[in-house]
Order: structure tokens, then C-alpha cells, then sequence
């Protein structure tokens, strides 16, 4: 078993990054008092991804920037030797424990200050706060700079700190990704907190109204359709805090990632709290989806879409909808029928009655059935592969089957994929994700499959120029044609295994539906 390496300056760090090896580096920032949602963040930050356990590095530094004059910055807990057994316990390889001279060399007053975007700190606990979120995002900056981690992991507790650490590291452009972790609680369903140790017994029990409150408005929105009025939600949740008599320092109901205020429920939204208790201020939320999450895939053939696809959304426990294969085997129909794929007028009376399922079969492999025939096999074949680009094409086709995969993904909670479903099929998507690789990748991996399936393999430039062709078939049809949508992230896989691809994904989830939202399959 490696020893825990306790690091105090900066070229500790410096030595200890240069002995570490080239593993990725995740990185837990705290202000220690570490308790048992810090145990479960670092448990999350060892994870391996693509088969590579990282190295990680967890640093306690209590930081004067974002304690306003009449908080509690000189008896915030302090116990370093407690905070590094339960870090070692947790697996962690190294733990920072600055000095101030450390951090702010030129002094607290003298260091160089982040602006937060005065958007994401008027309400909140930025409202009653000021300058709390600068100085957190100030010292997060500094820490980054001196770790130099690829990955940085936070509690999706303090959920404006999350949405604001987001923001400030895109806008600089740091290279690094952010990974945001389900709030950790207590029996009495309480967050875990360094400041809950502040609470006597019985302000403990008076504290617990916090989250019940929260929990049954919650409940009571997702209970009205309609969606209920943001003022009725609030005055609710501030009776029960009152009841308890906790001091009220905001209940406030806003869009998760603008943080901007709501009327009602609308799309993710964050119903939020602060209180005193005691001597104690004490945060918490919940989050409000209107439906479970849509995630939809474009990009063009031979992307490796569907293999990606399917292990995405039993990783993350959403239904997977396959509507490449439904053209596929309504173009495997067409032919059956010896009808001319490329005759509107001919393949029209064909979507009459039109008997199309999709279903999980044996070791999760959708089956498609299209007319009573399991067809799961057969719309792989070159000779699909060479004419669907020309039914999907059709406008009667398209409208036809845009409605069933509507009908389909109504209730949410599923990724679908195809070439138009974050522009056509599911323009309100919560992820959206262009999915695509070279010409030449994609035709050495068509090469791979077909030889996979046992048909013939055409020489690799006949297999370019033929993808290359139903791109700009795809790219050009006047129904839908294959674009990427303004707000989808294109995704280039040269080079990538399926599962970096699939990391990835999770990644571009996470950023619009936390963990706390959808948890994902247990």
C-alpha cells in the first residue's frame, strides 16, 4: 500500500507532479473539517475512466477571500491531521495543505482577483454574500495553477459554487474537465457539512426541517402538471422553516444554470434555501426536471453512433432509440416490396399501416421488427447500406417516422441518434452532441464491420468515396438534411476508444443534468 504524501509548498507539489507519473490527475479542493460527503467525493475522484485509475490530490486551505468581516473565518474547524487519516482512508496519493504565503505570496490584499459575472451572483447566496464568489473562484484559479489537474471534482451541494466554478473556467479557457458529484447526506437526510459540527442536538433536529421542506415542495411540483407558481412553491417551503423556527435567509426558486429567477418550474430548476440555526448558516436545494432528460446524438454514417449510443444510455439508465435502424428497415421493406427507393410517389403507400418496433433482446441488443419480421441482422447489409440515404430523403418518409419517434421519446428519459435529431426530431434536447470522424476513419471502420459480419469488403477507397457520397446525399436532401444544430458540441473520434467516446458523453450529460436530477441506473 502507497503512503499518502503530505505536501506543504509549492515545490513539494511541483516534485511530488514530477515523480507521479503521467496518469491523469483528479483534483479535490477543500477547506478541510473533511467529513463523510468529502470521503464519498474522493471515492468518486478515483474512479478509473477509460480502464486508467488516476492519481489523485486533495488540498485543505481555509480561505480568508471568501469570508465576508462577520463570518466565521477565525473558528471555521480546523483539524489537519484528522482531515489527512480520512483522506489516506479514502485512497487519496497526496494531500496540499498550503500556507497563506503559499497562495497569496504578495499578500491577501495584493493578489490578483477573479470577477465573477455579476449574472450568477445577484441572487442566492451571492445576494447575501458579496464577494464570496469572487474570492472562492480566486482561490480555486490559484490552486489550478499550481496543481494543474485534468480533472477537477466538486459537490453539487454547494450548487452555485458549481455553476460559477463551471463558468469562470470555460471563460478562461483552462484546460481541464469539471465533474460534478450527487450531495452526500445524512440519516436525517441533512447535507454533509464542516459547519453541521456548529449545530447542538437539538438544533440538529430544528436543522432537519431544511431538507424536508424542500422535499415536499418538491414532491407537491412534481405532483401539478400544470406546474406550480413559484410563489406558492417558496411561501410553502418558508411556513415549514418558520415552523421550526429557522431563521430565513432566502427561499428562491431559479433556472439551474443561469441562476436566473423563475415564476414556475420550467426546464431544470433549482428551489433553493439558506437559514440559520443557531449559530449556524445552513444551505441546501432540490432539483425540479418538467420530464426526464433527452439526449440526442447526430452526426453522419459510419460514425460509430449506434455502438457509442447504446452503451451511453445503459450507463446512464435512459431508454436507447435506434432511428437510423428505422430507416434502415423501412428501406429493407421498400426493396422487399420491389419498389424503387428513390419514388416518392411509389414508397408513400408503403407507410400506410406501418408496423415498426423496436425492443431489447438477448445480452441488451435492440431488435428491430418491421411487419411481423425480426429484420435486426438484415438492414446491416450493403444493400440497405446503399439506398436508405435515398428513402430517408423523402419528405413522406421523414414526417412519417418523425412522429413516431416523437411519440416515442414524449415521456423523456432516453438518447436517441440518428441525422436529425437535435435540429429535427428533439430540437428541445437537453444534450445535444454531433457525433462524427474522417471520411477515412469512418471507411476503415465500415471495413471492420463488414468483415465482422461476413460480407465481402470493397477496397477502402471505393468504401471513401461511397461514405463520402451519402454525406453530401445526407447534408443536401431538402427534408431534414444533416446538420449540426447551433447548440449541439461536435465530438471528433479519430483516434478514440469507444469507451474514451463514451467518458466523454457522460461528461457533456453531466454538464447539463446533475447527478442529483438522474441518478442514473444503481
Amino acid at each position: 500500500m502507497v503512503t499518502m504524501q503530505m505536501l506543504r509548498s509549492a515545490g513539494e507539489l511541483n516534485r511530488w507532479r514530477r515523480e507521479a507519473g503521467d496518469r491523469p490527475l483528479h483534483f479535490v479542493p477543500t477547506m478541510g473539517a473533511l467529513h463523510q460527503g468529502h470521503q464519498q467525493l474522493l471515492q468518486r475522484a478515483l474512479q478509473p475512466r477509460a480502464g486508467v485509475r488516476p492519481r489523485l490530490l486533495v488540498s485543505v486551505f481555509v480561505n480568508p477571500l471568501q469570508f465576508g468581516p462577520a463570518e466565521d473565518f477565525d473558528r471555521y474547524p480546523r483539524d489537519l491531521e484528522r482531515d489527512g487519516q480520512l483522506a489516506a482512508a479514502a485512497g487519496a496519493d497526496a494531500l496540499f495543505a498550503p500556507t497563506l504565503e503559499v497562495i497569496y505570496p504578495q499578500g491577501v490584499h495584493e493578489i490578483t482577483r477573479i470577477q465573477v459575472p455579476a449574472s450568477l451572483q445577484r441572487e442566492l447566496c451571492g445576494r447575501s454574500r458579496p464577494g464570496h464568489f469572487d474570492g472562492v473562484a480566486t482561490v480555486v484559479c490559484r490552486l489550478l495553477a499550481l496543481v494543474r489537474p485534468d480533472r477537477l471534482l466538486l459537490g453539487e451541494k454547494d450548487w452555485q459554487q458549481l455553476v460559477v466554478l463551471r463558468r469562470v473556467i470555460a471563460d478562461l479557457g483552462l484546460p481541464l474537465e469539471v465533474q460534478g458529484c450527487a450531495t452526500v447526506r445524512d440519516r436525517d437526510r441533512l447535507p454533509c457539512s464542516s459547519r453541521n459540527r456548529y449545530l447542538s442536538a437539538a438544533e440538529r433536529l430544528r436543522a432537519a426541517a431544511l431538507p424536508a421542506a424542500l422535499a415536499a415542495a418538491r414532491f407537491e411540483a412534481l405532483a401539478t402538471p400544470a406546474g406550480v407558481a413559484a410563489e406558492a412553491l417558496i411561501t410553502a417551503v418558508c411556513s415549514r422553516l418558520e415552523a421550526a423556527d429557522l431563521v430565513i435567509d432566502y427561499v428562491q426558486l431559479v433556472q439551474a444554470h443561469t441562476l436566473e429567477p423563475l415564476r414556475r418550474p420550467q426546464g431544470l430548476t433549482l428551489l433553493a434555501a439558506a437559514v440559520h440555526c443557531g449559530s449556524s448558516r445552513l444551505i441546501d436545494h432540490v432539483l425540479l426536471m418538467s420530464r426526464p432528460p433527452i439526449v440526442a446524438i447526430d452526426g453522419p454514417a459510419g460514425a460509430g453512433k449506434s455502438t457509442v449510443t447504446r452503451a451511453f444510455a445503459r450507463r446512464l439508465g435512459l431508454v436507447y432509440l435506434d432511428t437510423g435502424a428505422m430507416y434502415r428497415a423501412l428501406t429493407w421493406w421498400v426493396q422487399r416490396q420491389g419498389v424503387d427507393p428513390a419514388d416518392a410517389r411509389a414508397v408513400a403507400p408503403l407507410l400506410e399501416g406501418l408496423d415498426l418496433q423496436l425492443s431489447t433482446g438477448d445480452a441488451e441488443q435492440q431488435r428491430v421488427q418491421i411487419n411481423g419480421h425480426d429484420v435486426t441482422d438484415a438492414i446491416r447489409s450493403p444493400e440497405v447500406t446503399a439506398q436508405v440515404s435515398a428513402v430517408a430523403a423523402h419528405g413522406c418518409v421523414r414526417e412519417a417516422l418523425t412522429r413516431q419517434q416523437q411519440a416515442m421519446g414524449a415521456r423523456g428519459g432516453l438518447v436517441a441518434e440518428g441525422r436529425d435529431i437535435g435540429t429535427a426530431v428533439f430540437p428541445d434536447a437537453d444534450c445535444k452532441v454531433f457525433l462524427t470522424a474522417t471520411v477515412a476513419e469512418r471507411a476503415r471502420r465500415r471495413a471492420e464491420d463488414l468483415r465482422q459480419r461476413g460480407f465481402s469488403v470493397p477496397p477502402l477507397p471505393e468504401l471513401e468515396a461511397s461514405i463520402a457520397e451519402r454525406d453530401h446525399l445526407d447534408s443536401t436532401r431538402a427534408v431534414a438534411p444533416l446538420v449540426q444544430a447551433e447548440d449541439a458540441v461536435e465530438l471528433v473520434t479519430d483516434g478514440m476508444s469507444i469507451e474514451a467516446v463514451i467518458e466523454v458523453l457522460v461528461d457533456l450529460f453531466r454538464q447539463r443534468i446533475p447527478e442529483e436530477a438522474w441518478p442514473g441506473p444503481h
